[in-house]
């Protein structure tokens, strides 16, 4: 598979309390079939290409979430400028077999992300397709720290835009806009829609106060309404009911499980093509 560019999200799974339940959900949400790993550890597949990963909780303290990794060809170097930048580190790198070697850490607003230096496993086979990741952005409430900490640790450029994702549907207390949102492009693209890898949402007063910083990783799907409706016929709940943004028709749902995760419909082009 080809090698993923630098600070590309090139992977994602989720820590659940039953792995098998999982199995079961995302198997018929998604399509997706799984072969085992090394221990409580599932990979999931689209179409027969690796798409995302399963793992049972080794803590039922850890939280019940989709996690994403950021592509990084010197882990070391990238573990340094998150501490530079003022985020924390959580687990230090470690080798994952052969496979390559992982870290995770937390920018400065508490949103928890991974770092993954490809060995033998580079991250997805499979992206943007029906199935499969299509894009992740972090909610955080302080804007004025993590925007410069991820362009001070990945070079992200970034691109300011109307609300976008499930603030877009919400307008504060007192009935003020959405927050503005900001797509990251990779170090050496030219900032914009065609070449974001992934975004910046701020979480309004219009959430609760207790909801922490968190990213939220989407899946595209052929049918958004479709997906959220099956998403509730198999145990899980909607969390924002489908609607239409610039990009597509998106809804925010969470597993029977708990954990939370976005699809989103490309939209159909006047000829019909998506």
């Amino acid at each position: 598979m080809a090698a993923f560019a630098r600070s590309a999200p090139c992977w994602v799974d989720v820590q659940l309390p039953d792995l098998e339940a999982g199995k079961r959900f995302y198997g018929e949400l998604f399509g997706w079939t799984f072969r085992a790993g090394e221990g409580p550890y599932a990979d999931a597949f689209s179409g027969g290409k690796l798409v995302a990963a399963l793992a049972a909780k080794q803590d039922g303290r850890m939280p019940t979430s989709w996690g994403i990794y950021f592509a990084t060809d010197d882990i070391a170097a990238s573990v340094a400028r998150i501490r530079e930048a003022g985020g924390q580190v959580i687990t230090e790198p470690v080798r994952a077999g052969r496979a390559g070697v992982l870290a995770q850490a937390a920018d400065p607003g508490g949103a928890v992300f991974g770092l993954w230096q490809a060995g033998d496993r580079e991250g997805f086979q499979k992206q943007n397709e029906p199935g499969s990741f299509c894009w992740t952005e972090v909610h955080t409430r302080r804007k004025d720290r993590v925007d410069p900490f991820y362009e001070k640790v990945f070079g992200f450029q970034g691109t300011d835009l109307e609300a976008s994702g499930p603030d877009a549907a919400r307008t504060g207390p007192d009935g003020s806009p959405p927050v503005g949102f900001r797509m990251w492009s990779p170090a050496g693209t030219e900032p914009g829609p065609d070449t974001a890898v992934g975004g910046r949402s701020v979480i309004s007063d219009a959430f609760p106060a207790e909801l922490p910083s968190y990213f939220l990783s989407y899946f595209a799907v052929e049918d958004c309404n479709r997906t959220a409706g099956n998403a509730v016929r198999l145990g899980g709940r909607i969390s924002a009911p489908p609607f239409d943004i610039p990009y597509g028709r998106m809804a925010v749902l969470q597993d029977d499980q708990g954990a939370v995760f976005a699809v989103l419909q490309p939209p159909v082009s006047e000829n019909g093509a998506e």
